[in-house]
C-alpha cells in the first residue's frame, strides 16, 4: 500500500523544507510541496515534525547469540527503532564469535527472524577474538559491514598488518577497538582527577592512543580502510587529524557520553562505567573540536547492555558498558543543536549520512532511496527514565536528565516499526 507523509519538515542537505513524501513499494517515490491524493494510499499527517533519514549506528552490541540475558536482537532493534535508527552494525563479541561463515550464520539466522530494522553484523578480525589467528575474513566478507575484535585491541602488530592486507583484498573496513593491554594496569576509570581524589585505579590515555598511532601507520603502509571505534582522548583526535591530512584512509567515531561528560562528573555508580572511560575536560573539548573540524566523522552509541546486577557494583565492580540507542539523538540535539554548537543538518550528517557513506549503507531522503525514515518532535521535552526503555539494559549516565526532541515515528523500508501511537 502506498503511504503519503504530509506536512513534514523534510531533511535536505542544503536545509530542511516543508514537503509531502510519497512512499511506494518501500521506497521514496516523490517529494514535493504538495502531493495529490493517491487512490488507496494511507496518509499520515506529520505537521510540526522533522523527517530525517533513519539514523545509523555503526557500533552496537545486540548480545545474541550467546548473551540473551543481557539483550536480544528483538529488544535491541526495538530500542534502536524507538530512537530513530533504521540500521545498526552489530559487534562480534558473541558466543560463538562470528569468525567463520558457519558461526556468522547463527547470528544471521537470528537477525532474519527477529530484527525489526536492518542489522549488518561485523565479522571478527581474529578467531574467537583472541588475537592469535586471522578469522575467515574472506568467507564472511559478503555478509558483514567490516571486521572488528571489538572489546579487545589486536595486540600483535604483525597480526593487525595481516588483517589490514586481507581487508584491502576484500574491500572491507577494519573497525578497531584500540587498547594496549600492557598499559591497563587493572584500571577501570580514567587516570585523572576523579580517580586520584577517590582512590580508584586509572586507565591511562596512552592505552588508547598508542594503538591508534600504531594502526594509522599500518593503514598508511597497507592502504587499508581503517575506522577507529569510540575515541575518547585528545591525543587520539590529534593523531587521526594528522593521519587524515597526510592521506591515510581513516575515519573515527565517538559517543554522546564522551561529548557531554568528563571524569569530573563521575559518580560511584556503574552507570558511569564504560570502556573507554569518561576522560578529562581537555579530552572532551578536543572531541567537540574534532566534530567541528571534521576529524570525528560520526556519532555511535557503543550500546552495551548488561543485566541490572552486573551494573550495581559501583565503579570498581560493575561491568563495562552503557546503553544509548534511545537517548543518543535527543542528547546530541539538546546539548549541541539547541545550544548552537551544531546545526541540525550537521547532526543528521553525523548520525545518518556519514555512517552510510563510509560503510556503504544506503540511506538518504531522495526520490528512489529506501524509505528508511525517522520523524522527530524537536520541541518535545522529556526526562530520561530507564524504566521506560525498550532495551533490556537500563544503565545510562543520562538517567534523570531533561532532554529535548523525541522520535515519534520510524519507518524501515516504508514499514512502520516504531510509533508513539503503538
Amino acid at each position: 500500500m502506498d503511504l503519503i507523509l504530509r506536512n513534514a519538515v523534510v531533511y535536505r542537505p542544503e536545509g530542511f523544507e516543508k514537503a509531502d513524501v510519497l512512499i511506494r513499494e518501500g521506497r521514496i517515490a516523490r517529494i514535493a510541496p504538495h502531493i495529490a491524493p493517491v487512490e488507496g494510499a494511507e496518509e499520515r499527517d506529520l505537521s510540526g515534525l522533522h523527517l530525517m533519514p533513519g539514523l545509523i549506528d555503526v557500533h552496537v552490541h545486540l548480545r545474541e547469540p550467546g548473551f540473551s540475558h543481557k539483550e536480544t536482537i528483538r529488544s535491541g532493534t526495538m530500542a534502536a527503532a524507538g530512537g530513530g535508527y533504521t540500521t545498526v552494525c552489530a559487534m562480534p563479541n558473541l558466543h560463538p564469535v562470528p569468525d567463520t561463515p558457519e558461526h556468522l550464520e547463527e547470528q544471521l539466522a537470528l537477525i532474519r527472524r527477529d530484527a525489526v530494522i536492518r542489522v549488518v553484523p561485523y565479522g571478527s578480525i581474529t578467531m574467537e577474538e583472541k588475537g592469535r589467528e586471522l578469522a575467515d575474513m574472506a568467507g564472511m566478507a559478503k555478509d558483514v559491514a567490516g571486521f572488528s575484535d571489538d572489546g579487545r585491541g589486536v595486540q600483535d602488530e604483525s597480526m593487525m598488518r595481516a588483517a589490514m592486507e586481507e581487508s584491502v583484498r576484500l574491500h572491507k573496513i577494519i573497525a578497531a577497538h584500540c587498547e594496549v593491554n600492557a598499559l591497563l594496569n587493572k584500571g577501570y576509570i580514567h587516570d585523572g582527577v576523579y580517580a586520584r581524589a577517590h582512590g580508584h585505579r586509572g586507565i591511562c590515555s596512552e592505552s588508547e592512543w598508542g594503538q591508534i598511532a600504531r594502526d594509522v601507520e599500518l593503514a598508511r603502509e597497507t592502504g587499508a580502510k581503517y575506522h577507529v571505534c569510540h575515541i575518547s582522548t585528545k591525543e587520539s583526535v590529534d593523531i587521526i587529524r594528522r593521519a587524515k591530512a597526510s592521506g591515510v584512509d581513516v575515519t573515527c567515531e565517538t559517543g554522546p557520553h564522551y561529548l557531554v561528560f568528563c571524569d569530573e562528573d563521575l559518580q560511584e555508580d556503574g552507570r558511569f562505567k564504560m570502556n573507554p572511560p569518561l576522560r578529562g575536560r581537555e579530552d572532551r573539548a578536543a572531541l567537540i573540536e574534532g566534530i567541528l573540524d571534521g576529524t570525528v566523522d560520526m556519532i555511535a552509541t557503543d550500546h552495551a547492555p548488561h543485566e541490572a546486577e552486573m551494573k550495581a557494583r559501583g565503579l570498581e565492580g560493575s561491568a563495562m558498558g552503557v546503553v544509548g540507542l534511545e537517548t543518543a539523538f535527543a542528547v546530541m540535539y539538546t546539548h549541541f543543536v539547541k545550544t548552537g554548537v551544531l546545526s541540525l543538518e550537521k547532526l543528521v550528517e553525523l548520525m545518518a549520512v556519514r555512517p552510510a557513506v563510509r560503510f556503504g549503507l544506503k540511506t538518504g531522503l531522495a526520490e528512489g532511496d529506501p524509505a528508511d525514515l525517522a520523524a522527530f518532535d524537536l520541541f518535545r521535552e522529556w526526562v530520561v527514565d530507564p524504566a521506560d526503555f525498550l532495551s533490556m539494559g537500563h544503565a545510562t549516565p543520562f538517567a534523570g536528565m531533561k532532554l529535548s526532541s523525541r522520535c515519534v515515528l520510524t519507518l524501515a523500508g516504508g514499514r512502520e516499526v516504531w510509533s508513539e501511537r503503538g
